[in-house]
C-alpha cells in the first residue's frame, strides 16, 4: 500500500479581462479616508449622532472549505438612526464574528448585532447585542432622513478625528447614476462627489449630510479623481424604513437581463419603429416577477409606469435627471408593489403588470454571494466534492470568466438550463491523494450526475447518496464531462476518512 498524503486542495487560474458589460459602470468598492485635506470644524451636537464601528470578520476559505481564512478587522462610521439602531455598510458585517460600537470620545463601547442586512444595496442595521449594550444610546440623537439633493446640490462629508472632534468636507454632486460599489451586477442610485479627501485612511464608509441630516453613505472613494460614490438618499430612507422593525423583505427585481436597442439592423429584426427607444430582453429568470407578468425573450421594454425607456436603458426623472431603468424597479418600488410595462413583442404592442418580489439568493441555482455561512462540501476518501456558487468560480482568479471551466460558466450564465435538475449542481473539486483515490489524482472541476444510482440534486443528496453502497461495498460515481463512473471502495475510504478527522479535517461534510 503506498503511503497516505494528507495534501492541502489549492486550485486557482488566471485569465485575460473580461468585456465590458452594458450596463452602467460597477465600481470596486476601496477602503475611504479618515481624515480629510479640506475639513473643517464641525458642530459638536453631530457628535451625538454618530458611532465608531469596528469589526473582525472571518471568511471561509473557498477551496479548503473545512477551514476559515485569516480573520481581519474594519472601522468605519456609522450614523445612528431609528433610536438604537446603526446604520453602516453591508462590507462591515460580511462574515462578522464580532462588532463593537464606540462613542467618538471613546468613552462607551457596546457590542453590537446585524438586526438587518442587504448585501446587494450594501447596508446594514445594526443594534445593541444586549439589554446591557442598550446603555450605549442613552444621550445620542438619531438623524433624521434629509430631503433629496439634485445635481450640482453640496453634501457634507463627517469624520471624526481620532481626538474626538468632528470635520465635516464639503463636495457637490457632479452626477447622479444606478451604480454597482460592492456586488457585482447589483445596481443602485448613487451621488457622484468631488471633494478633496487625503488618501492616506482605514475608514470603509462615511455618513454624508445635507443640512445636518443624513443624505448617504459614502462606499468608496478614488484619490486621483477626489470623486466619492454615496450611496442615494431614496436608497438610505427605504431601506432604514423598511429594515427598523427586523423584519425586512429587502428591494425587489424584475428578473431579467438586458440590451441595448441602438444598432438599426437590430432595431429593423425586432420590427421595431425608426424613431422609438426601448430595451431588448436577453433573459428571464425562472420563476421570477417578469415572468409570472407574462414577459418573455425577445421582448422590448418601451415604457415603464409611464416612464419611456430609450434605446441604451435610460429614462429622464423628474427630479434627478437621466437614470437607468432598473431604478423604477430597485430604487422606487418595494416588494409587493406593482409596475406596470409597455412592451413590443414581434411588432406588436402590449401592455403587462408585474407584482415585483425579492430574489433569494439561497434559492438561486448558483447563488451569487454566500456571507455568514459555510460552503457545502463533502470529503469522501479523498475526493472532494462542493455545490457550485460565484464564490467558488471566482478562486480561478481576477479574471473567473474567462478561465473557470467551460461547463460551470454555462450553468452560472444560463440556469435555466440545469434547474429541472435540482436545488443545486454538486462538482468534483479535486481529489486529494489517498490509498482510496488511486489513478484519480488527476481528477478536478467536473459535475456530479449520479451517485450509487441516485440523482444528485445537491449536497445533502449527495452525502445521502453515499449511504448506501453495493453488494460489493464499492460506491459508483458519474460525472458528466469524462462520461465514466468512477469507483470508490467503501472499507477503503472509510479509513482514509478517519485518518483525515485525526490529522484535524472535521468535519468531513457541511450541509443545509
Amino acid at each position: 500500500m503506498r503511503p497516505f498524503l494528507f495534501l492541502p486542495l489549492i486550485l486557482a487560474a488566471a485569465g485575460q479581462d473580461e468585456p465590458a458589460p452594458e450596463k452602467p459602470a460597477e465600481k470596486e468598492a476601496k477602503v475611504i479616508v479618515e481624515v480629510s485635506d479640506n475639513a473643517v470644524p464641525a458642530p459638536k451636537e453631530l457628535l451625538k449622532s454618530v458611532a465608531r464601528i469596528s469589526t473582525t470578520q472571518q471568511s471561509w476559505n473557498q477551496r479548503q472549505p473545512w477551514e476559515k481564512t485569516s480573520p481581519g478587522k474594519r472601522r468605519s462610521l456609522g450614523v445612528i438612526v431609528a433610536g438604537d439602531k446603526v446604520l453602516t455598510t453591508a462590507e462591515m458585517a460580511v462574515d462578522a464574528t464580532y462588532i463593537e460600537l464606540e462613542s467618538p470620545d471613546g468613552k462607551r463601547i457596546a457590542s453590537a448585532r446585524v438586526v438587518a442586512v442587504d448585501y446587494e444595496a450594501n447596508l446594514a442595521l445594526l443594534g445593541p447585542e444586549s439589554e446591557a449594550d442598550q446603555k450605549f444610546f442613552a444621550g445620542t440623537k438619531p438623524l433624521q432622513i434629509a430631503a433629496r439633493p439634485k445635481p450640482g446640490d453640496k453634501l457634507e462629508i463627517l469624520q471624526v478625528e481620532e481626538n474626538g472632534s468632528p470635520l465635516v468636507t464639503t463636495g457637490g454632486i457632479q452626477s447622479i447614476d444606478v451604480v454597482s460599489n460592492f456586488l457585482p451586477g447589483q445596481f443602485f442610485l448613487t451621488y457622484e462627489v468631488k471633494a478633496s479627501m487625503q488618501s492616506a485612511a482605514n475608514s470603509f464608509s462615511l455618513p454624508v449630510l445635507r443640512g445636518n441630516k443624513l443624505a448617504g453613505i459614502l462606499t468608496s472613494y478614488d484619490n486621483k479623481d477626489q470623486l466619492s460614490d454615496v450611496t442615494a438618499t431614496d436608497i438610505i430612507e427605504r431601506f432604514v424604513r423598511e429594515a427598523s422593525d427586523g423584519d425586512y423583505a429587502g428591494f425587489p427585481s424584475l428578473g431579467i437581463s438586458t440590451s441595448r436597442t441602438e444598432d438599426t439592423n437590430f432595431r429593423a429584426w425586432l420590427k421595431l419603429p425608426e424613431d422609438g427607444g426601448g430595451i431588448y430582453v436577453s433573459n428571464v429568470r425562472a420563476g421570477s416577477a417578469a415572468e409570472k407578468a407574462g414577459i418573455k425573450k425577445a421582448d422590448v421594454i418601451t415604457v415603464i409606469d409611464g416612464q419611456p425607456i430609450d434605446r441604451l436603458g435610460y429614462f429622464d426623472d423628474d427630479h434627478y435627471g437621466r437614470l437607468y431603468w432598473s431604478h423604477l424597479v430597485r430604487g422606487a418600488k418595494s416588494s409587493g408593489d406593482k409596475v406596470s410595462m409597455e412592451l413590443i413583442r414581434e411588432g406588436q404592442p402590449l401592455k403587462v403588470e408585474a407584482v415585483l418580489d425579492r430574489r433569494d439568493e439561497k434559492d438561486q441555482l448558483v447563488p451569487a454571494y454566500t456571507f455568514g455561512k459555510g460552503p457545502a462540501y463533502l470529503v469522501k476518501g479523498g475526493l472532494v466534492f462542493q455545490e457550485l456558487t460565484r464564490p467558488y468560480l471566482e478562486t480561478y482568479g481576477e479574471n473567473w470568466q474567462s478561465q473557470a471551466p467551460l461547463a460551470f460558466l454555462d450553468v452560472y450564465e444560463n440556469p435555466q438550463k440545469y434547474e429541472s435538475r435540482g436545488r443545486r449542481i454538486v462538482v468534483l473539486a479535486g481529489v486529494i491523494p489517498t490509498p482510496a483515490t488511486v489513478g484519480y489524482e488527476a481528477l478536478r472541476d467536473i459535475i456530479v450526475t449520479k451517485v450509487n444510482g441516485k440523482e444528485i440534486k445537491d449536497m445533502k443528496s449527495l452525502i445521502e447518496a453515499f449511504h448506501e453502497a453495493n453488494g460489493e461495498g464499492m460506491h459508483s460515481i458519474e460525472l458528466e464531462d469524462e462520461k465514466f463512473t468512477l469507483s470508490l471502495d467503501e472499507l477503503e475510504s472509510g479509513k482514509v476518512d478517519e485518518q483525515f478527522i485525526k490529522r484535524g479535517l472535521s468535519p468531513l461534510s457541511r450541509a443545509e
